[in-house]
């Protein structure tokens, strides 16, 4: 569910796992591997969610973090 009231994006299982796995090639691309650190930082929505678990078949520990963190709660956050 967006943030205007009454706007939703809807994603099937098989959209959601297609997005995952692209995702997930795409990091193994860019090189993290399996125990890596990958901190997400997006808003709330189908591709955050896409991305937690593409790190998660892949094997890399992943942190999330929401905006509306100043720039030295995020450096600790990821540091974290």
């Amino acid at each position: 569910e967006k943030d205007e009231p009454g706007e939703e994006v809807r994603v099937t299982y098989r959209e959601l796992l297609e997005l995952t796995c692209r995702l997930g090639n795409t990091l193994k691309r860019h090189g993290v591997k399996r125990g890596d650190r990958v901190t997400i930082y997006m808003p709330p929505c189908p591709l955050a969610v896409a991305s937690m678990l593409a790190c998660a078949r892949i094997g890399a520990v992943h942190a999330v973090v929401f905006a509306g963190f100043s720039a030295e709660s995020l450096a600790d956050r990821i540091r974290d």
